[in-house]
């Protein structure tokens, strides 16, 4: 059956596939009326909008803004015609509008159809007007933009004059005046023209309008000449006095009148302008509020309203509430309308088609697929499906909007197809008429809808098919065009991707092609279309290309890139995206850095790894075989990767490295207009990277692997899993001996390691258990350098074990070699200055073995150990002479264990020396610890190396032991009791020598004669138990000495004190002195009752005379002072009345107390005869004469 007789309606007769704005003839407008297909989609926007548009006429509202979007080709503009046709509801060749969707059964719901009647009988103005078009060419920079179009219009629709606004305004006064008609007959009299076709040309007859508005009295010559002058002067209209004119309007106009503006296309006019965007929304907000639902604004645009809002930012958030009403178009409505108005067939024709699917479905579901990439492509749902879409395929419904829509934005030429002049109807239609005269079974191949569209098509693109039409070395039969046709329709369409199977099935143009044989023929295609630059292939994507983009491929293609600057890229991608490890992860704490060469070359420079990964490519200079590939890796200890013989990833770097340069070197000269074109290129680096990585990562996953000479068998794992499974195998053959490493030491081990405890030689010999065998190879590395008299540095210990066959981490080598040094097997040395563990501060020591900066500082050499002898003699001294048994026998532990007992056994003689020594000297062994202090100081400060430090204790060990003996019974003398008595005994031996001259005791001489005895021997310690009897012996008798000396010296001083107080009391000043007179004489007998020797005791005696005596001379004196005074102020009368002298003095006179004892000065006097006595008296008589002168008066004291 012929495809041209299956339509239902002639599928050749003329359609207009979008009536534009203006466009209003009567036929254009019937058939529009009577074809148009109202979907399910647009039965609810239609109920939607009139249920809304039903609120201004029953009542206000400021809800009167409508929103109509979709993508491009869906119908839009054609729905706002319709619109406005029922709104307006004119009169078609007898019809009107409404009567189209009530006699033609579109629409049946009585409820609507109300609506849409109270619609169309209610009085309106429907200004239905494409915006760019109405727009002057420069008016999107001016902010008002929007209202001045929108004032143009309804200008226009009242028969105002639409290009100066403010002539309008003129009209609008004169009509409002009622002098509108004679001033257009009066203007038409002078001038000779209309009124409404002369005014266009205002400033060449403004004579005559200046007379004509004085002819009908509006205003005078000279003020219509002023008008003139300046009406045109920076004339603007604000939105809120265009909002009045509108409601203005309609309220003259009254029966409810309405005004509707439809404007098309506002969202592609308003583009990206923020300021447009707000001019439109204050228009819409300001109708509604003044309006209250009798001014509308319905407008259409590609995006919906929150999409662009949602660009636009919050800030315009405001303009959703302005437009409440919001109906969007999908691409269901435009397949629904295509299938009804342009597919719909004839029952014959159906029953064809149906059984045409029934025979040949299993066909067409291999025939036409896609690749599973592809975002969802529609295929035939069953045979009814099939009738209603044929000869088209339901995919292409989808796929041509999209078309359209990139189309507009890359590759349309001029506005023509923004405008809407290439509908989706359209297209789908002047394709079917190419397949009108074939038969049942012909499809629509895609390629078939550039011909609809190439009038259209920029010229940029257009030019490239028309020349590839002229190519010579293209296919006669132009198979090749059509599929570059194709490529360039779906160039930016993102939801396909142009690879051979999907071109393919993009071609199939009949039922029972041969899917394989297309597909041959396409892949010839494109061979052909590549190599004349035409398409450029993206991996397994074709891509159309400009001459721009032929040009630049054609010099990205003249790149010069060298053999190494590929195998670079390719070792960047193994090592850097494919491969990321930079350290073979053994286990968590053994990581192990690698080599990494890409055939023969090194991917970084200075490495010198112990293991490595050897990458050969089809790009190799050499030839490998088998026992080429065994021998290397056996050879080189790398695990050897024999890429499969395939370069494509290869062919791809090249093309990477070519494009970079490319771009390297023309950035700068690349004309701003091939922008896209950077961008795609760089893009299409991205991609190309993306499949360099898929390439290398499926050439690993199928590489042969060799490791130690042997092939390896590893299962179709991924690429990283297999190449981590062969360093596994090449580090266990490698690292050989890091089983020798048991444990896992840390810092804290290692601080451990060298502090001197017993619980850290339980745990040392616990490592030495695991560990053994690490200590003895590197004990036995350092024992061969010490034998070359050579030192070892921490960092040639960590060069040696860090590296195979060993791999230690550094804290593993710390701790061994701290492990040696505790031991006591090796020596440590930092700037030619010994370490010790007894010297050195464990915090210093684990500086210098765990800091960077002291690796190659720290000397390690082996070290000499002490003798079997040498330990015991140091054991022998330490039990013996510090107190204490050795907790070890290892060398460093029993030096520090000796040390710190010797300071502490230091300490305490020096104690005793200071303290001890300084308060008694005559307690005993002095000289013994002054020598066991200079012995033992000589062994603590002196020796650090531990060797002299146990030469030394060998040396010595006799003379310590003698001093351990010697010491021992002083130490003990003070540490106990024996030093109290002791000390007792000395007090009391000091005691007695005090006051030896006074006692003639004999008991209590003997007494003190044994204690002297006993305190003056080297070593009493063995007599001192005879002291505590002693010192008891002398205390008694002593106390009974004492009591007998100060019981008769205790009454001189109550007489001396009784002596005083008589002679005080006789004067009238006594109780000034008493009180503290008394205090004296009971402190002098407090201490006679204190005194512990008979010498302080006969002291008292002298001390209460001497104070007795001064006492009393106090009392004289200070009774002569009185005396002075008194004569100050007192004359002695004479009976003569003469005062002499004599009288003067005799009252004047000083008493002087003089005691006997003074006198005599305590001198014994022998008396045998008379005379004796009289030469007693006669000295005696003259010391008193010469104590006595002429003002004083002797009081002498027995």
């Amino acid at each position: 059956m012929r495809i041209g007789d299956m339509f239902e309606k002639s599928i050749d007769r003329d359609i207009k596939g979008v009536i534009k704005v203006g466009q209003d003839d009567e036929q254009n407008i019937k058939q529009e009326l009577e074809e148009y297909v109202i979907t399910r989609e647009l039965t609810k926007h239609f109920r939607e909008f009139f249920e809304n548009y039903k609120k201004g006429i029953s009542g206000n509202t400021d809800k009167m803004g409508v929103w109509i979007s979709g993508f491009f080709g869906s119908g839009k503009s054609h729905f706002l015609k319709m619109l406005s046709y029922l709104i307006a509801n004119k009169e078609i060749d007898g019809q009107k509008a409404v009567d189209f969707f009530t006699d033609g059964k579109k629409i049946t719901d009585s409820m609507m159809m109300a609506d849409i009647n109270l619609a169309a009988d209610t009085s309106a103005d429907v200004i239905l007007f494409n915006i760019d078009s109405k727009s002057s060419a420069d008016s999107k920079s001016n902010k008002d933009a929007i209202v001045e179009v929108f004032l143009k219009v309804f200008n226009e629709k009242l028969g105002y004059c639409a290009t100066m606004p403010f002539m309008a305004d003129l009209e609008r006064k004169l009509v409002s005046d009622k002098v509108y008609d004679k001033f257009r007959a009066d203007f038409k009299a002078l001038n000779g023209l209309e009124w409404e076709k002369a005014r266009e040309d205002f400033y060449f007859i403004q004579d005559d309008i200046i007379k004509a508005l004085a002819s009908v009295g509006v205003m005078s010559e000279d003020a219509a000449k002023n008008w003139c002058e300046k009406a045109g002067e920076n004339y603007n209209i604000s939105i809120e006095k265009f909002a009045t004119l509108v409601k203005d309007y309609c309220e003259k106009k009254g029966n409810n009148h309405h005004v509707i503006f439809m404007v098309d296309e506002v969202g592609q006019y308003i583009g990206e302008d923020t300021k447009l965007m707000l001019n439109l929304q204050t228009v819409t907000e300001d109708l509604g509020t003044m309006c209250g639902g009798k001014a509308w604004v319905v407008v259409t645009s590609q995006q919906d309203i929150d999409s662009i809002t949602k660009v636009k930012g919050s800030d315009f958030s405001k303009i959703t509430g302005r437009f409440d009403t919001r109906l969007s178009l999908s691409s269901a409505n435009v397949d629904e309308v295509i299938r009804k108005r342009i597919l719909d067939k004839k029952e014959v024709a159906k029953q064809t088609l149906r059984l045409l699917y029934e025979k040949n479905e299993s066909l067409l579901k291999n025939l036409v697929i896609f690749t599973a990439d592809t975002a969802e492509k529609k295929m035939y749902a069953d045979k009814d499906d099939f009738a209603e879409v044929y000869p088209f395929i339901p995919y292409q419904f989808n796929l041509l909007g999209q078309v359209l829509t990139s189309i507009r934005e890359h590759g349309a030429s001029g506005k023509h197809l923004s405008e809407g002049e290439r509908s989706m109807l359209a297209l789908f239609k002047e394709s079917a008429v190419a397949l009108m005269d074939k038969s049942e079974g012909a499809l629509v191949p895609f390629n078939i809808f550039y011909n609809a569209l190439h009038k259209f098509v920029d010229h940029t693109h257009s030019l490239v098919i028309t020349k590839a039409d002229e190519n010579n070395n293209l296919s006669p039969d132009k198979f090749d065009v059509e599929v570059l046709k194709t490529l360039f329709m779906l160039k930016y369409v993102k939801e396909i991707k142009l690879n051979v199977d999907n071109i393919t099935t993009l071609l199939v143009d009949d039922i029972s092609a041969d899917r394989i044989a297309l597909k041959k023929r396409v892949e010839d295609s494109l061979k052909r279309l590549a190599k004349e630059t035409l398409v450029q292939k993206n991996g397994e994507i074709y891509i159309f290309l400009t001459n721009e983009e032929q040009d630049i491929n054609r010099s990205i293609a003249q790149e010069y890139v060298e053999t190494g600057e590929v195998i670079n890229k390719a070792s960047e991608v193994i090592f850097e995206d494919v491969y990321t490890e930079k350290k073979y992860r053994y286990s968590a704490r053994y990581n192990f850095p690698f080599n990494q060469l890409v055939d023969d070359r090194f991917y970084r420079n200075n490495q010198s790894n112990d293991v490595g990964i050897r990458v050969i490519t089809p790009y190799s200079d050499e030839e490998y075989r088998e026992d080429r590939l065994r021998m290397i890796s056996s050879q080189e200890n790398n695990i050897v990767i024999m890429l499969p013989n395939d370069s494509t990833f290869l062919d791809e770097i090249t093309e990477i490295i070519k494009i970079n340069k490319y771009i390297t070197k023309n950035s700068a000269n690349l004309a701003k207009s091939l922008d896209s074109i950077r961008r795609a290129k760089q893009e299409e680096l991205n991609e190309k990277n993306s499949r360099v990585k898929i390439y290398i990562e499926d050439a690993l996953r199928e590489a042969d692997i060799y490791v130690n000479g042997d092939k390896l068998n590893i299962a179709n794992k991924d690429a990283v899993s297999r190449i981590n499974e062969a360093m596994g195998k090449l580090v266990n053959a490698r690292y050989n001996k890091l089983s020798y490493m048991e444990t896992m030491p840390g810092l804290a081990d290692i601080d451990s390691a060298i502090r001197i405890t017993n619980q850290v030689s339980m745990d040392i010999a616990d490592a030495r258990l695991s560990n053994q065998h690490a200590l003895d190879d590197m004990l036995e590395f350092i024992n061969l350098n010490t034998i070359r008299h050579t030192r070892t540095s921490l960092k040639a210990l960590q060069d040696k074990f860090e590296k195979a066959p060993y791999g230690f981490v550094e804290f593993d080598v710390q701790w061994l070699m701290a492990t040696l040094f505790r031991q006591g097997n090796v020596a440590m040395s930092i700037n030619s200055q010994n370490i010790s563990l007894v010297d050195t501060d464990s915090n210093e020591i684990l500086k210098y073995i765990t800091r960077k900066e002291y690796a190659e500082k720290l000397l390690i050499e082996k070290r000499e150990k002490a003798t079997d002898r040498q330990i015991k003699a140091a054991k022998e001294v330490m039990q013996d002479l510090l107190g204490g048994a050795a907790a070890s026998d290892e060398d460093d532990t029993l030096i520090s264990n000796f040390r710190r007992r010797a300071q502490a056994k230091l300490k305490d003689i020096e104690k005793i020396l200071l303290v001890e020594y300084r308060d008694e000297p005559r307690y005993p062994g002095k000289s013994i610890m002054t020598h066991a202090q200079d012995l033992l100081t000589s062994i603590v400060n002196k020796h650090n190396e531990p060797m002299e430090f146990f030469k030394l204790i060998d040396t010595k060990r006799d003379e310590l032991l003698d001093i351990a003996e010697d010491i021992g019974p002083i130490m003990s003398f003070f540490g106990g009791e024996q030093k109290v008595i002791f000390a007792k005994a000395c007090k009391y031996v000091k005691v007695f020598n005090d006051s030896k001259t006074y006692v003639v005791d004999r008991e209590i001489i003997e007494i003190v004669a044994k204690m002297e005895q006993i305190i003056a021997l080297a070593k009493p310690y063995s007599d001192i138990h005879r002291l505590p009897e002693l010192n008891e012996s002398f205390e008694t008798r002593h106390l009974e000495l004492i009591g007998n000396e100060a019981n008769p010296i205790r009454e001189d001083v109550k007489q001396d004190k009784g002596t005083m107080l008589d002679e005080l009391n006789k004067k009238e000043f006594a109780d000034k002195f008493r009180d503290r007179y008394v205090k004296l004489f009971e402190e002098l007998l407090d201490k006679l009752d204190r005194s512990n020797n008979i010498a302080e005791v006969k002291n008292v005696r002298h001390e209460s005379d001497a104070l007795k005596v001064r006492l009393l001379n106090e009392i004289a004196d200070y009774e002569r002072k009185l005396a002075e005074e008194l004569a100050k102020h007192t004359q002695v009368n004479e009976p003569d009345g003469v005062t002499t002298v004599d009288q003067v003095k005799k009252v004047l006179k000083t008493e002087k107390n003089v005691s006997i004892k003074q006198l005599t000065a305590g001198k014994m006097v022998t008396i045998e005869k008379e005379e004796d006595i009289d030469a007693f008296l006669q000295g005696l008589r003259a010391k008193i004469i010469g104590e006595l002168d002429e003002n004083t008066v002797i009081k002498l004291l027995m």
